[in-house]
């Protein structure tokens, strides 16, 4: 049993529908690893013990009687904590939130149990997602699934660890500026960022309405397809006989090339890959990219603090001086300037899209440099600035330009390959990205 916890959740809802293992062996097979490996609860916030088993058992019964909801059904699932569970503490990560309990099930957990996950429990984060180190002194800090002194990424630093750690075959979690796609590349994990709107959102705590996604973090491009398809209620992309012969990437020179030297060497790598796998790869500099990220301080930080002013000025002091610090960066700017940003914004937008039509991806190395260490984050504030900067600039790219993203692991440690296709092109990504991991290994 102990090899579930590392197998893929596609092939456990196989193994399932074979009838070669039982939903319920599995969900105590996990909430025992759980118990053994994150026993002072720096990965889970918050288990759903009897929710779990109450799922496994329903599972276990539709399999006996061959009523199976879909190809996941009754594997389980980790849930980063900003989805609303009905009765149990949705906190996002803060202090500020401590003792919030909704009434019902966000919208994209309701799907998920509707088409028979199971649900683990809720994981750490960063707090209210405004950080993409996964940094957490207020409640806690993940680990990196190589070093336990590195960050694990963020916001979603709790998803990708109960994936990377075997402590959840999948996770789902959220993706404002590369929530999703960082801690993925850092942990060496398939993170897919959806197009806005994509995902019902309803129920989600909130950072940047306007930026949020939803979105999987697992442990194969299979996975993230039928984890789309369980959130929406929909049906998974065909990822058969995907190929990257004759496929035209772009890659974004400008940012490709001044990633740290990991990284970079590791995108390259990736990129003769693909090169010798047949597809046509072309470097370039995309102006409007570098229009649309100049526009950044307007679009994150005041509409963040529009959201969240009152309750963070209530108890300024419960916050992480950091995180409060980056959202009062939003507090003096005026509503003009927001505005604007974003009519320019949807400008940039446009032009990116007309620049980039002759493409079938837009590809950049995920993270620009690699996981920082937390104890210096905690003791050099310069240290901390830059590096939250740079953890998220390339992956910042996909959310302003409104762009569905997918990140796989390049076969070298904590360095993701990432890719950006238009909106809601999700089925088209996820296709590309099943032809590189076969390259990739």
């Amino acid at each position: 049993m102990q090899e579930w916890l590392w197998a893929s959740a596609a092939d456990l809802g196989r193994g399932i529908a074979r009838g070669e293992i039982d939903p319920e062996a599995l969900c105590e097979t996990y909430l025992a690893a759980i118990a053994e490996r994150d026993p002072d609860r720096q990965i889970y916030a918050r288990l759903t013990e009897d929710r779990a088993r109450v799922e496994a058992a329903a599972a276990a019964d539709r399999a006996r009687a061959g009523l199976r909801r879909g190809p996941l059904d009754g594997v389980p699932v980790s849930w980063k904590d900003l989805f609303d569970s009905a009765g149990v503490a949705t906190e996002a990560g803060s202090a500020l939130l401590k003792g919030r309990i909704p009434a019902e099930d966000a919208a994209v957990l309701a799907n998920a149990t509707h088409g028979g996950a199971v649900c683990l429990g809720k994981t750490h984060m960063s707090e209210l997602a405004f950080s993409g180190l996964g940094l957490n002194p207020v409640t806690a800090t993940p680990p990196n699934r190589h070093d336990a002194a590195l960050v694990p990424g963020g916001s979603s630093s709790g998803a990708a660890a109960s994936v990377a750690l075997g402590l959840a075959p999948l996770a789902i979690g959220s993706d404002t500026g590369g929530s999703v796609r960082n801690p993925s590349a850092w942990n060496d994990l398939v993170g897919l960022k959806t197009t806005l709107g994509r995902v019902d959102a309803t129920g989600t705590v909130p950072l940047v309405e306007t930026m949020d996604t939803i979105g999987p973090l697992a442990r194969s491009v299979e996975d993230a397809a039928l984890a789309l398809a369980l959130l929406e209620g929909g049906r998974p992309a065909d990822l058969a006989g995907a190929t990257l012969r004759g496929k035209r990437l772009l890659v974004l020179a400008d940012y490709a090339d001044t990633s740290r030297d990991a990284p970079r060497a590791a995108f390259k790598h990736a990129v003769d890959r693909f090169e010798d796998a047949g597809a046509i790869v072309t470097r370039a500099t995309v102006a409007a990219v570098q229009e649309a990220m100049d526009l950044t301080p307007l679009l994150f930080a005041p509409e963040g603090y529009a959201i969240w002013r009152e309750v963070i000025e209530a108890n300024p002091q419960l916050m992480f001086d950091r995180i409060l610090e980056r959202f009062r960066q939003g507090r003096d700017t005026s509503a003009a300037d927001v505005l604007d940003a974003h009519r320019k914004r949807r400008a940039a937008e446009a032009a990116y899209l007309r620049a980039t039509a002759g493409y079938d991806a837009v590809i950049l190395p995920t993270a620009a440099i690699l996981p920082p260490d937390r104890a210096r984050l905690m003791t050099d504030e310069a240290y901390y600035v830059e590096e939250n900067l740079m953890a998220l600039r390339n992956t910042r790219v996909g959310n302003v330009l409104g762009l569905c993203g997918l990140t796989l692991p390049t076969g070298v440690p904590m360095c993701g390959v990432m890719a950006l296709c238009p909106p809601m092109q999700e089925e088209r990504l996820l296709r590309l990205g099943a032809a590189m991991e076969v390259v990739l290994g």
